[in-house]
């Protein structure tokens, strides 16, 4: 068992990011639930969930907020996913899930501007979201809101948000594919 494995469990950013089976279904490490407002992180060199912030009275994250293990974004963290399903899970669940889309996004700090995209998928296990194939179906007002969401979110910590589209699996999957060979040669 390499160390990897052995530190797996303390360790979700090393996990697989996706199903060994079907490798259409990616995994999912919650970070932060549905209808909190405290912002989970996991910090590796803690290897533990912590508190990032707390949102303002009467926010609350729309739907589990995590990431997909062993993968690299181009903003230096795993690649973020929002994540469909009937209730809220807990952080440091894992969930299989499947990729319905991708929010675009760019998001400005201190002056620099980079690519922030969400991934969008829906847990393998549900059945309020189960019959979802493509980001398209879902309702085009709770779709602005989700964008809307992510443009208040970075305005509390100072940084700017700005939603470029919507776009469906096929071109989420390249996004995944990209940030899985970006996090396993770092």
């Amino acid at each position: 068992m390499s160390k990897k494995s052995k530190n797996a469990i303390a360790a979700p950013t090393v996990l697989k990011p996706f199903n060994k089976q079907d490798k259409s279904i990616i995994q999912v490490v919650i970070e932060t639930p549905k209808g909190c407002r405290n912002k989970y992180k996991f910090d590796p060199a803690l290897r533990s969930f912590k508190l990032n912030r707390v949102l303002p009275d009467g926010m609350v994250f729309p739907y589990d907020f995590g990431f997909v293990p062993s993968t690299l974004a181009d903003d230096g963290d795993p690649i973020d996913v929002l994540l469909l399903m009937d209730a809220p899970a807990f952080p440091g669940c894992l969930i299989e899930s499947r990729l319905i889309g991708v929010i675009e996004g760019e998001q400005t700090e201190d002056g620099e501007t980079e690519r922030n995209d969400r991934l969008v998928a829906v847990a393998k296990h549900n059945h309020t979201h189960s019959d979802l194939k493509d980001i398209s179906e879902l309702n085009q007002a709770l779709l602005k809101e989700l964008g809307e969401f992510f443009v208040n979110y970075h305005k509390q910590d100072g940084s700017k948000f700005k939603v470029l589209g919507t776009k469906g699996p096929k071109e989420a999957a390249p996004l995944h594919a990209n940030s899985i060979k970006k996090g396993t040669a770092a």
